[in-house]
This record gives C-alpha cells, structure tokens and sequence, in this order.
C-alpha cells in the first residue's frame, strides 16, 4: 500500500479526534506550569519519565526523544541538574559524551510521577467496562502511532534533498 494516496477523512471525523485531544491535553494538565503534582513544567517531567524508563541519555537524545530544540532542552536540563533531579556523568569511551541520569532525588520523583499517573488512569478507566477500557487502550497506541508516522513522512517530504 505503499505510494497509495489515502482519502482524507471526514471532516467531522477530524474535528472530533481534535476535538478529544485537546481535552486530554487539558484533562492531563499539560496547559498548566507545573504537571503531575511535581514543581516541573511538562518538558521537564518527561524528561525525568524517559531517563527513568530508558537510562543515561544525553541532551541530544533527549532533544530527539521529546521534539525539542537545543537550546530549550539545555536550558531545562540545566535546571533539572541544579535542582537535583538529574546528574551528568561521563562516558567512559568518550569523556566528550555527558549521559544524564537520575539522581537518588530523581528516582523519587520517577516514583511519585509513575503513581500520579497510574492513579490518573484508573481513576478514568474505573467506569469503563474492560472491553472500553482495551479500546482506549488500542485507539490511543493506533493514534500514537499514526502520529509519529505522519510526522516522520511529513518531516522527510519537507527536508531538502
């Protein structure tokens, strides 16, 4: 299927999904300083989440993990590192490489992060039926994923080649 044009959807189909997103936007807390019951504005809280999830990484990494320009993700690990959160360390192979990692300060965050939003999503699952409850769950991967995939397509179609 590769090289096919999908028609678009419905309009009214889109408006909805957009609709929806922008209300788990809101419902999740994104529009607000701080997120998750932490001290920490978004990008921040997701830092501590993928460096929790996946190890050291460093701030290039992190700039591609979560969509983020240079300076903005200097400028944040710089705060998560004088707060605490976070410590760079060095790459053995290459003293260059400054992998960062979590704190034992940051581990407690991660914890606190994690329970917060396991609370969040059985709060909102509880009153769905487990057959309700697998569609949220295969709706929003699918979504996640067309997501990513158009944004891959749509970053290549516009690099120059």
């Amino acid at each position: 299927m590769a090289g096919v044009k999908m028609p678009d959807p419905d309009l009214t189909l889109v408006d909805d999904v957009r609709a929806a997103s922008r209300l788990m936007v809101r419902e999740l807390g994104f529009m607000e300083s701080t997120l998750a019951a932490t001290d920490h504005p978004p990008s921040a809280v997701h830092t501590i989440l993928e460096i929790g999830l996946r190890g050291p990484l460093t701030a290039m990494q992190l700039g591609t993990i979560l969509h983020l320009e240079k300076s903005s993700i200097s400028r944040m690990v710089r705060k998560l590192v004088d707060s605490g959160e976070l410590q760079e360390t060095v790459d053995p192979a290459d003293a260059r490489i400054k992998p960062l990692c979590l704190t034992a300060k940051g581990r407690k965050t991660l914890a606190a992060l994690h329970a917060f939003g396991r609370q969040q999503v059985r709060g909102a699952l509880s009153s769905l039926s487990k057959a309700e409850r697998q569609t949220v769950r295969e709706g929003l991967l699918l979504y996640a994923r067309a997501l990513e995939t158009w944004r891959a397509t749509d970053r290549d179609m516009q690099s120059p080649d």
